[in-house]
């Protein structure tokens, strides 16, 4: 059967690899479709991921790196659930995400293990374990609530769904299992129904089922029925079953009949078996589909087969309910998405013709308004109607298809019965129609109602409910009325006054509505009609109804939404007349309509202001104004023009806002002016003169708005107008003055302000502005004149203040202004010259002018710390000195004694101070300076100094030693000692020979920087102070600390042999010190550094020293007999063998040593050395003695160097002892098989140990110790290494039993290919098969098998693997290459059978390295590279074309030449076929090239060469192609065919029109030649036409030329060629023919003239009437335009009798802007509609619109 005849359409809806699906993945465990909407691809490699399919862009994945088990995406929306494993455990973890926002929505442990899931509705996810069944909703936090426990046959079965009932009252498992013993092929189904209510179980035979809703007739609720496909096996038969049964039947209702039906399936799918089963809602259909592809096709209600077919070569592993369509997809292992839609065009017509069912066609069709039943329908109607079996025919006609009864026919055959009252109200309680129709009848006397009832062909008989009514109330019962059933019940109810049941009706939809229908309601209910106006879109009457309701606002709002345009300006002005501000809210909404506003904004401020509504006028042009546009000038200027002539305080409000950027400036300026708003007036003016005019009326602006207005001029604008203010009322204007100055300094410039105040004398003026200003400069200048300015004023506080905290003016100009000032008040010079230090110029300013007061208050309360300078300057004006001291002790502790003292001093006057200083100290002061100066005084009256300097604490002791150096140097070293002034007293002493009050006091100071200082080298007085430290202060010193310093001192000084000699004078020569520890290390220390020869007798001498230490530093020293020494001396016998390895370097002496001690440690190093040396055995021996197990590594290692592996054993035996260490046990295996001990190795795995016998193994693997490796291997079960083992040991049977045990790719290698290599190929074989199912190890084997020819026993090899479970593409590929290399008979035969399992791309090259072009063409077929299969074709037709594949290969080309070549191609080998080629390829050729090859290939006729390709060009000709038309005419020409020509010529006109004329002109056939003349005529060449049929004698043909031609000229000519030729006939039709060209005039002459008047009579006739015509519509048009301007001009009248206050104030409006592209000339007059007028249109121009 054709598919586009099928029933049923399948169409690939996607393929999963062509969106990156691995084929791997393609699998049952892999991929869910929990729905239409979603497919979910769980991939492993290359990393874990969960791929989502949006069906509706499929094209574009969502990819996430999500490790699960499984997914499942939710049937509606973008949830996902994830099921995954916990590690270790048979426990699942499930979690639910929100993909869209992101989040987790809930997650749960289950205690046991998931074997399926489902969603199985899109909030509810079915869980199956093991034992029981589990829901879990995605709402809330409940867990997973169990179900059902699952029964016993559904033990060991693999679920493969799980499905609900739509109100969840009834479930059901399905399950497979493997087949019965006795037809193990065929997978045995199980299913377990479940009742909820009942909480029961059934178990039953099916492997497939769904659950349905079907409504049973005379039953309202709806029947749950189950659907369930079974295929079972008893005594050898098969059983294949359909089941629809009900589940649950309700008491007393009618119940479904159980049905069955038989599933057939072909032999050829003996084993097949059902996988799924879906039910289509829409149609009622069952969809059964098996693994093996088959589809089946049910009738739900009878379980009646409609269909079956094939769909899929590949099994079917997934299917999905498609609601939306009424089918459903499914998945097959290639990955491709299959969508199986009913076709509706064709499923009737197979049922009823093919089926020959006609009452499951109409069943069909009703059930989903199918095309197809339509003559079935209307022939049961009819049927059904004569039986008077009108309830069933209402029925039939409401379920209609398509609804081809629902027709006003059908209402009418209701209607013709005649009713008695009685039963029209009975009929009319029942079904609910409001009204009396034999009275509706009566009233009405309608054609539609009563007339029909009065026919009494066929009464209705008592009791029977009418038919009408039977129509009407099944309709409502079963669904919506259409236009005109709703528009005949209607009716009759508006008729009865029953409007309730109409809005009844259509608040349940029940009618259609229409404007028919709410014309007819409006008669009731005008908000009823309005309601079904906007249901039927009849937009019209919806805005006539907004607007009687006065809801202008919902007219913009609805004509927005249905894209209707009403007149606008007629609303605007009906509402302007009743409700003006509802005017300006409809305008505004006007104007923010989308596209812009209707009517222009002009025109609406027009009408506004014609009615004298300012305020409005004015709210509606702010508002729509907002966007400040330059197109808007004239409306912003028309604004404010109309308010500040009628509301200045309105304008000034606008204006104020800035909202306006675009208006007419000067003129508002001038308006603004007037009315007073001067502010505003020079914001807008912008000439000097007028701003100069306005700016002096400073009593009528308020000032701030003044100075703010200057902010907006020009410095030189704003300067001249501060000038002309100060000029006109200098103290009036002063303020503003001052003001503007202080704001605008910045843009004005401070000095020009300056200079302005200054040009007018007004300090005042100038005191204010800088006092604004001073506070931010920085300019001594202005603090300059500001304090010249204040000082002038009288301000002497603010002068005060200014020199007392300002920065910035200059001192000395200003000192020198206020000492000439005089100023009665002196703080302003004092603040200056305390400030600036010009003390002493005001203490001489203040003492020469008599102001003593003013020097005593400034010492005692400015600034006590300036007190010297101003005893300084009275002393030097010759003050009295009682005046002095008196001002000094007025001021006491507050005075500086330091200034003081140095003032007195540098002019030779300290005694005057001796009064002050004692008074100080007296009061306990223990100010140095105080202490100084005192001090100075006593050493100069030498007044017993050296008590002072003594006991005195206070003094500065550099400060008198510094005084004291020149009087007496014995002082000064007092007083410096006493400070610890170290580089004074060092000084003082070097340069009066004091060393040894030097050395005394270096000593006792003890200090380190100052020995260092005092014994540098640098210090040419060392050798005195060493001499005096030698002989006299070290030997008098007690302090060990005061020796020890020295000592360090001399070591740091690198004085080792002064040192020396100190420390045996102090050690050796019984001092005090002799016994000292430090210091017997020091001398010892010191002479190994300075003098090593006395090192050793030291060493005798001495007892009490650091042994250890010291004998460090001798073996750093490199003295190492005397480090033996000392370790020798102090027992330290590890040190000292130390020394004899490291330093002597004599093992003989260490072992020697060594035997003398017996100590474990000594031995232990005496064996590390001799291990270091080499002596591996000697090592060992020591180590043994020493008993020491620490260095096993390096003894392991040297005992490998020196092959000492009898030693080795003994050592490691004990090191064994003392520690477990598995390096200890891997040697000694290691030893042992290095000796050969195999036995010793056997028992020493059996006992105990830590060795690593793994890296024992590869070790010894390694170091081919295969026999050792081999005993290791067996022990630990490594069967892989063991196999390898037996590998070299040539053991392969047993290597084979090994690899089998390890199932290592990598074992099976190693084991395969030696087999290979010693030609055992029948163990190779079984660990070929081993491999070869691995898809990356598969190449290795088949390259090392061939590489070593043996090819035969590679392809056994790969067929037995073809009969592997875990048989893969690349075997099936692997073979195929063979066998195209080594055995090509079987080639084809290959890949016919396996074409889905090869890797093509693979194949098709080794194919083409064969050639083998018959195999590579179908390869490339298969793999849809139809490109290359062509071309191979092509090239190698002998062996690969066959014309029915190449056909089918050329209409799936990619590149376009190879059409051409195709062509070509055919043309030389094939060309009886061409035409068949080139029909398929017509709608993919460029048909002009086609025809360019034609003729360039055969060039030895004109057209000859084309006659072989003419029926492909009639084909195409359709499409009108030039070089299709012209070839096709060349060949009719030469064929003499002018039907066909003239046929050609006036369809397809694309072709050289003038050259064919030309070529055919001349022919000897007079149709040829009509022809010529014919596309003469079409190309406009009418002279050559007419010519030509002149010629030719066609006289109709030249008439009609000349009509067509539209020139007056030629039809003249023709009726002179008439005449001419004495054609009276043609002469008078030609006048009728060429009617609208000829003129009258000459039409009569020629036949006056010619004695033609009869013939030319009927014309004059015509004409006669013609003219009179016209002339008739010409007056009447006439009288009309004479009525409608006396109409207008009326209008004109009435408008003007309304003239409003605004025509008054039209003078003061500017003209209008001329209208956009009128150019230059005169603008056009303004609007007259001020006047009542309305706007006149510009001259010669139309009115641009009406009202």
């Amino acid at each position: 059967m054709a598919a586009a005849n099928a029933p049923i359409a399948m169409k690939e809806a996607l393929t999963l690899p062509s969106i990156g699906i691995n084929p791997q993945f393609i699998t049952f465990t892999h991929v869910t479709m929990e729905s239409d909407k979603y497919i979910c691809v769980r991939e492993t490699s290359p990393q874990n991921s969960v791929v989502i399919i949006d069906m509706s862009m499929p094209m574009q994945p969502l990819r996430r790196p999500i490790t699960a088990d499984s997914a499942l995406m939710n049937p509606n929306s973008r949830i996902l659930a994830l099921k995954a494993q916990l590690p270790g455990t048979t426990q699942d973890h499930l979690q639910i995400f929100n993909i869209e926002m992101k989040a987790k929505m809930k997650s749960h442990q289950m205690p046991e293990q998931v074997v399926f899931w489902k969603w199985i509705t899109p909030k509810m996810v079915g869980l199956v374990t093991q034992t029981a069944v589990y829901h879990w909703s995605i709402e809330g936090d409940s867990e997973p609530v169990k179900m059902f426990e699952r029964t016993a046959n559904l033990a060991n079965n693999q679920i493969i769904n799980y499905r609900c009932d739509p109100s969840e009252k009834w479930l059901v498992l399905i399950g497979i299992a493997p087949g019965s013993p006795e037809k193990p092929q065929l997978v045995k189904g199980n299913m377990q129904l479940f009742s909820v209510d009942q909480q029961r179980s059934q178990a039953l035979e099916a492997h497939a089922a769904s659950f349905a809703s079907f409504k049973v007739p005379g039953n309202e609720i709806p029947s749950i029925l189950i659907c369930f496909a079974s295929k079972t096996t008893n005594a050898g038969q098969i059983t294949s079953k359909l089941h629809v049964i009900e589940l649950g039947a309700q008491p007393g209702k009618p119940a479904f009949t159980k049905k069955q039906a038989d599933l057939f399936f072909p032999p050829d799918f003996a084993d097949d078996f059902p996988v799924s089963m879906q039910i289509s809602h829409k149609y009622s259909l069952i969809y059964v589909i098996t693994k093996l592809g088959l589809l089946f096709v049910y009738d739900l209600e009878t379980a009646t087969a409609v269909y079956r077919n094939r769909i899929s070569p590949d099994p079917i592993f997934l299917t999905t309910e498609a609601s939306s369509v009424g089918g459903f997809y499914a998945v097959n292992r290639r990955g491709q998405v299959l969508l199986a839609t009913v076709n509706e065009a064709t499923i009737v017509p197979f049922v009823s013709g093919q089926l020959n069912n006609l009452e499951l066609a109409v069943n069909l069709a009703k059930r989903g308004n199918l095309p197809g039943a339509e003559n079935l329908v209307v022939q049961r109607f009819q049927e059904l109607f004569a039986q008077t079996k009108y309830k069933e025919a209402a029925e039939l006609a409401a379920e209609s298809p398509q609804g081809i009864l629902r027709t006003p026919d059908t209402v009418a055959k209701f209607q013709c019965f005649h009713y008695k009252k009685e039963e029209i109200d009975i009929c009319r309680e029942s079904f609910y129609l409001p009204c009396d129709i034999l009275e509706v009848g009566k009233r009405q006397n309608s054609s539609s109602v009563y007339g029909i009832y009065m026919l009494q062909s066929v009464p209705v008989q008592a009791g029977q409910t009418p038919p009408l009514l039977q129509y009407f109330g099944t309709l409502l019962t079963r669904g919506k009325l259409n236009a005109f059933e709703s528009l005949e019940l209607s009716r009759l109810v508006v008729n009865q006054n029953k409007k309730n049941l109409l809005e009844n009706w259509l608040a349940e939809d029940k009618l259609e509505c229409s404007e028919e229908l709410g014309d007819l309601v409006k008669t009731v209910d005008n908000d009823l009609a309005l309601k079904i106006y906007i249901k039927a879109r009849a937009t019209p009457k919806v805005v006539a109804a907004f607007a009687e309701r006065r809801e202008f606002d919902k007219i913009l709002i609805y004509s927005k939404q249905v894209g209707y345009t009403p007149d606008y300006l007629f609303l605007l002005q009906t509402i302007l007349r009743s409700d003006p501000q509802g005017a300006v809210n409809f305008a505004l909404m006007m104007s923010q309509m989308e596209g812009g506003c209707p009517v222009d904004y002009n025109t609406i401020t027009d009408l506004f202001l014609q009615r004298n509504m300012i305020r409005e006028a004015t709210a509606f042009l702010l508002d729509v104004l907002k966007p400040n546009l330059p197109e808007h000038a004239h409306l912003q200027t028309k604004v404010l023009e109309i308010n500040l002539v009628t509301f200045p305080n309105v304008a000034d409000a606008i204006l104020a806002n800035g909202m306006f950027s675009y208006y007419d400036r000067p003129r508002i300026a001038q308006l603004c002016e007037k009315a007073g708003l001067f502010v505003r007036a020079l914001q807008h003016y912008t000439e000097l003169q007028d701003i100069k005019r306005v700016i002096v009326n400073t009593h009528a602006i308020e000032p701030q708005s003044l100075v703010e207005y200057f902010g907006t001029l020009s410095r030189e604008w704003a300067l001249e107008c501060m000038k002309d203010l100060l000029l006109v009322n200098l103290r009036g204007n002063l303020q503003i003055i001052v003001q503007t100055a202080k704001e605008y300094s910045e843009q004005l410039g401070v000095d020009a302000c300056i200079k302005i105040f200054e040009q007018f004398k007004s300090y005042e003026g100038l005191y204010f502005f800088l006092g604004s200003y001073l506070s931010s400069s920085e300019d001594p200048d202005i603090h300059f004149k500001y304090i010249e300015a204040a000082a002038k004023t009288g301000q002497i506080k603010e002068v005060e203040r200014v020199t007392r905290e300002s920065n910035f003016y200059d001192p000395e100009k200003t000192k020198n202004f206020l000492m000439e000032a005089k100023l009665p008040d002196a703080r302003p010079l004092i603040n200056v010259c305390d400030r600036f230090g010009f003390v002493p110029d005001l203490t001489h300013y203040l003492y020469t002018n008599n102001m003593l007061r003013y020097i005593e208050g400034y010492v005692q309360k400015v600034n006590p710390g300036n007190a010297p300078l101003v005893v300084g300057q009275l002393l030097d004006d010759e003050c009295p000195e009682d005046f002095i001291k008196g001002l000094i002790l007025s001021v006491r502790s507050l005075l500086p004694v330091e200034p003081l003292v140095e003032e007195c001093e540098k002019r030779n006057r300290l005694r005057l101070l001796t009064q002050f200083l004692e008074h100080l100290v007296s009061e306990g002061s223990q100010d140095v300076h105080v202490h100084n100066a005192l001090g100075k005084i006593i050493i100069d009256s030498n007044n017993n100094p050296e008590h002072f300097l003594t006991t005195n604490p206070y003094y500065d002791s550099r400060v008198v030693g510094k005084y004291c150096e020149k009087r007496d140097p014995t002082l000064a070293v007092v007083a410096y000692q006493r400070g610890q002034c170290d580089d004074e007293l060092i000084n003082v002493t070097n340069k009066n020979s004091l060393f040894k009050l030097q050395a005394r006091y270096v000593v006792e100071r003890m200090d380190s920087d100052l020995w260092e200082k005092v014994l540098s080298p640098d210090n040419v007085y060392r050798r005195q102070l060493i001499d005096q430290v030698v002989s006299t202060a070290l030997p008098e010193s007690k302090s060990p600390e005061q020796v020890s310093a020295a000592v360090k001192a001399f070591m740091t000084a690198d004085l080792p042999h002064e040192l020396i000699e100190l420390l045996e004078k102090i050690v050796l020569q019984n001092s005090a010190f002799s016994g000292n520890f430090n210091l017997q290390n020091l001398l010892i220390l010191t002479a190994i550094k300075a003098d090593p020869s006395r090192v050793m007798d030291y060493i005798n001498r001495l007892e009490n020293f650091d042994g250890p230490a010291v004998g460090e530093v001798a073996v750093e020293a490199q003295l190492y007999e005397e480090a033996f020494a000392i370790f020798k001396k102090f027992n330290l016998n590890v040190q000292a063998v130390n020394v004899l390895l490291d330093n002597i370097q004599s093992i003989e002496r260490a072992v020697e040593f060594a035997f003398r001690v017996e100590e474990d440690a000594v031995w232990s190093q005496v064996a590390k050395a001799q291990l270091r040396e080499g002596l591996v055995s000697d090592a060992i021996e020591s180590f043994i003695r020493a008993d020491d197990a620490t260095q096993f590594l390096d003894v392991i290692r040297a005992a490998e160097d020196a092959n000492v592996y009898h030693d080795l054993v003994r050592y490691l035996l004990m090191v064994r002892q003392k520690s477990k260490e598995p390096k200890v046990d891997s040697e000694l295996i290691y030893a042992y098989a290095k000796i050969d001990r195999l036995g010793d190795i056997e028992e020493f795995i059996l006992m105990p140990n830590v060795a690593n016998l793994q890296n024992v193994g590869d070790r010894l693997y390694d170091e081919a110790l295969y026999e050792a490796a081999k005993i290791i291997f067996a022990f630990i079960s490594n069967w892989a290494k063991l196999a390898c083992t037996l590998v070299k040991l040539r053991q392969f049977q047993g290597a084979v039993d090994a690899a089998r045990k390890a199932n290592s790719s990598k074992t099976w290698k190693e084991v395969c290919f030696a087999c290979v290599d010693a030609e055992e190929f029948r163990l190779a074989q079984i660990c070929g098969l081993n491999i070869i199912i691995q898809v990356d190890d598969l190449e290795e084997v088949s390259d090392y098998y061939q590489n070593r020819g043996n090819f035969n026993e590679l392809i056994s090899l790969m067929e037995s693997g073809l009969g592997l479970e875990r048989a893969h593409m690349g075997i099936f590929t692997e073979l195929g290459v063979l066998y195209a290399r080594y055995r090509p008979e079987k080639l084809m035969e290959h890949i016919k059978l396996f074409a889905t399992r090869l890797n093509i791309p693979k194949l098709i090259r080794a194919c083409d390295e064969q050639q083998h072009w018959k195999e590579l063409t179908y390869l490339y077929i298969q793999y849809d590279e139809f490109d290359n299969a062509a071309t191979t074709i092509m090239n190698h037709s002998p062996e690969a074309w066959d014309h029915m594949q190449f056909k089918d290969v050329a209409v799936k080309l990619a590149n376009v030449e190879l059409y051409y070549k195709a062509v070509h191609f055919y043309l030389q080998e094939h060309p009886d076929l061409i035409n068949d080629l080139l029909n398929v390829l017509a709608l993919r050729v460029d048909h002009t090239r086609v025809v360019d090859i034609m003729r360039k290939v055969f060039t030895f006729a004109a057209a000859g060469h084309l006659h072989l390709v003419k029926p492909y060009m009639v084909a195409v000709q359709s499409n009108n192609v030039a070089a299709v038309n012209e070839a096709l005419n060349e060949i009719y020409v030469e064929e003499e065919d002018y039907d066909r020509l003239r046929e050609s010529i006036d369809m397809h006109d694309n072709f050289d029109q003038i050259g064919l004329a030309q070529k055919v002109e001349k022919h000897e056939l007079l149709e040829m030649r009509r022809i010529a003349a014919y596309i003469y005529k079409k190309a406009g060449r009418w002279k050559q036409s007419i010519a030509l049929s002149k010629k030719d004698n066609l006289y109709k043909d030249a008439m009609e030329t000349c009509s067509q031609s539209g020139d007056r000229e030629l039809s003249e000519e023709l009726l002179v060629y008439f005449i001419e030729q004495g054609k009276k006939e043609c002469f008078a039709s030609c006048l009728f023919v060429c009617y609208d060209l000829i003129r009258p005039d000459v039409a009569l002459e020629l036949a006056w003239m010619n004695n033609m008047i009869d013939f030319a009579f009927p014309y004059l006739l015509q004409f006669i009437r013609e003219y009179a015509s016209k002339v008739d519509e010409l007056v009447k048009d006439k009288l009309e335009a004479l009525s409608e301007v006396k109409a207008k001009e009326a209008e004109e009248k009435d408008m003007v009798a309304q003239q409003n206050m605004y025509a008054q104030l039209l003078p003061l409006a500017l003209p209008a802007p001329p209208m956009p592209g009128m150019g230059g000339g005169f603008a056009p007059p303004p609007p007259m509609g001020g006047m009542g007028m309305p706007p006149m249109p510009p001259f010669g121009m139309p009115p641009m619109g009406t009202y």
